[in-house]
Order: C-alpha cells, then sequence, then structure tokens
C-alpha cells in the first residue's frame, strides 16, 4: 500500500502483548490442539536494497514476487533463493499474474502504470498507463482482467491480459467514490475494494464494471487488508483506526463479527484459517467453526514490521517480508531499516 508508517519498538513491544492477552481472552474455552496452531518455521535473509510492500505468491510454481520499490525480485519459495530480478519501476506495490495469458504486472505508484513481464523468462514487456498511486492488484477469472486500484486517482482499472503493449490500453476506469486500498473478487463476476478514507467497502459488478454497494466497514475504521472465502462468501477486512479485523458477508455487507488486532495491520489472508498481520509483530490467526461462530485462536510473534504477507493456497504456508531496523531515535515517527537485513519470515503449521 501507499503509506509505510513503523512503530517504535517498545511501543511495538507493548501492542503485541496487549494483541497477545487479548486473543486469550477471546480463544475458545477448549484451546487448539498443537497441529492447530502456526509459528514461524525459517526465515529466508535475502538481503538486498528497495523498501517493499505487497507480496505474491505463485503457489503452483512455488514462486515469491516480491516487490523492491525500483525492482521486483522473483524468490524460490522453498529456499528463499533469487531467481530473477525485475527492474524499471520507480516505487512498485503489488504483483498480479495472469497464467493463461503467461504474463505478470506490478504496480508502480509514482510512474502511474503497471509494468507487464514474462511468466517464463522474467523479462520486461513494456508498460500500460494506468493512474497517479497504482497501489492493489489481482487477477479476477470472472472478467478475465487485471484489476489495479488507484488511491490518489480514487479508481479502478481493469487490464486485459493479453493487450497489445504497442497500441494497446487498459479499460475504462472505474470511478470509486474514495480512496482504495487492496481488492478480492469473489470469481463469480463480484470485486470487493477497502475505500480507507471512507471505511467503506465498495461492490464492483465486474462485467458491467460499475459500483453497485458500498457497505460500511464499522466498528472497524480505515480499511486496508482484504481477502475473502470465496466458498462461504466471508470477507476478511483488517482495519486501523480502530485495529479490527471485520468478517463481512459479502452478500449482505452485514458484519459477523469483529476483534481487536495488533497495530499497523496491511494483509489478510484465508486459507482455511482467517491472518491479519500488523506492523507491531503480531499475526493474529481466527478461526470459523461449525456453528458460524468465530474466534481470535492465536497471536503469533514475527519481527517488527512483518506488516504484508502472501499465502501457498496449497499448503496454507505464509511468507512476510520485514527487515531489522535501527532504534528509533527521538522525534523519529518510523525506524529505519537496516541496509541488506532485508528477509521473508515462513510461518507454518506446528509439524510442517
Amino acid at each position: 500500500m501507499s503509506t509505510r508508517n513503523a512503530v517504535p519498538a517498545t511501543f511495538a513491544f507493548s501492542i503485541a502483548i496487549f494483541a497477545a492477552f487479548f486473543a486469550r481472552a477471546q480463544s475458545p474455552a477448549s484451546p487448539p490442539a498443537d497441529s492447530d496452531l502456526y509459528h514461524v518455521s525459517q526465515t529466508f535473509h535475502v538481503g538486498g536494497e528497495g523498501a517493499w510492500d505487497y507480496l505474491t505468491v505463485d503457489s503452483e510454481h512455488k514462486l515469491l514476487f516480491v516487490p523492491r520499490s525500483t525492482h521486483t525480485m522473483v524468490l524460490d519459495a522453498n529456499t528463499g533463493k533469487t531467481i530473477a530480478d525485475i527492474p524499471g519501476q520507480k516505487r512498485n506495490h503489488g504483483v498480479a499474474i495472469a497464467p493463461g495469458a503467461g504474463r505478470g504486472f506490478i504496480t508502480d505508484g509514482e510512474d502511474a502504470s503497471v509494468t507487464v513481464f514474462d511468466l517464463k523468462n522474467y523479462a520486461a514487456l513494456g508498460k500500460v498507463k494506468t493512474a497517479e498511486d497504482s497501489d492493489g492488484v489481482i487477477f479476477d477469472p470472472a472478467s478475465g482482467k487485471v484489476l489495479v486500484v488507484c488511491g490518489d486517482a480514487g479508481v479502478m482499472i481493469p487490464i486485459s491480459p493479453d493487450l497489445d503493449l504497442a497500441t494497446g490500453a487498459a479499460d475504462a476506469a472505474v470511478q470509486l467514490g474514495g480512496k482504495p486500498e487492496f481488492l478480492a473478487a469473489d470469481g463469480k463476476g463480484k470485486a470487493y475494494v477497502n475505500l480507507v478514507d471512507k471505511d467503506q467497502v465498495a461492490v464492483v459488478d465486474t462485467k458491467s464494471m460499475t459500483v453497485i454497494n458500498k457497505w460500511p466497514t464499522a466498528p472497524g475504521g480505515s480499511p486496508v487488508g482484504m481477502s475473502m472465502d470465496t466458498t462461504r462468501r466471508r470477507l476478511f477486512i483488517g482495519c486501523r483506526k480502530p485495529q479490527k479485523l471485520i468478517v463481512m458477508d459479502a452478500d449482505s455487507g452485514k458484519v459477523l463479527a469483529d476483534f481487536r488486532i495488533g497495530a499497523g495491520v496491511d494483509a489478510t489472508k484465508f486459507g482455511g484459517d482467517i491472518f491479519a498481520s500488523c506492523r507491531d509483530g503480531t499475526l493474529a490467526v481466527a478461526r470459523e467453526t461449525a456453528s458460524g461462530k468465530f474466534n481470535i485462536v492465536q497471536t503469533v510473534h514475527t519481527p517488527l514490521g512483518a506488516r504484508t504477507m502472501g499465502i501457498d493456497s496449497t499448503t496454507d504456508t505464509l511468507y512476510l517480508p520485514t527487515a531489522e531496523f535501527e532504534p528509533a531515535s527521538a522525534g523519529q515517527s518510523r525506524p529505519r531499516p537496516k541496509p541488506g537485513t532485508f528477509m521473508i519470515v515462513v510461518v507454518n503449521r506446528f509439524g510442517k
């Protein structure tokens, strides 16, 4: 996403303790077995230059696509080894892959464009003009389009994955009426977009490319993270003000559950369980019971700054990018990452 605030280590530590206490307070009376819980299983020390934002997992080929400001790294998901590095961006944010077209798409907020690359050799093929602050991006199988949300422009822009990069252009922008952050698609013709400045979710018909509804995220506010259980039709929304994980019905917009989580949430993911990653070094794990009730079952402690994540849909393995940080000095609002310390934290179930 566009903003990259950080918190002093002491504050983060306090928040982490509070989050863990709160999670325990909301857990079921019968705690889950160890095999149902998660832990940091390994860390890939990647290094290299650049900040980071969203991480995308190619579950089929076991690859991680990691934007690093001016370049995008392609890593082996099993080892963390660098396979390729795609240059030519100014301030990148996210990656979407369109396997049918054999292409990947990297959003570039500063350049107001999307870099298109070849999924076989990772060569940059060209750019598609989008709009200011191009940020979150996904592939929507229902429309067959890559969907790009542009925060400052307040729009969602569809792109045909196989467009002619020499003569083609993106489709007409969808006006969202607010500042979008991230989005999810149900694969049946709807996309759901967080509007961070409106405390709303915009519902977009991806066949007509029009906004057909807007739902409030209260009691959560400043929604940023978004993911979906497409089978049970649940949306999982990470909110910052106040700090909440919201569970929403994707057909009615009704809020089914809300949980207090850590500070600086930036992503949610679904893989059987529900995950919300926070900058303060906490990863909330929620679960839906057979009765349709939801509980926070665990708070996994991760390194400071691990605010976004990707998930391998075949193994439910989580990958969280972060780095080591310099101690925050007086008057400094965000600690700076130490050069060369970029890492990917891997979270698995116990026993895996």
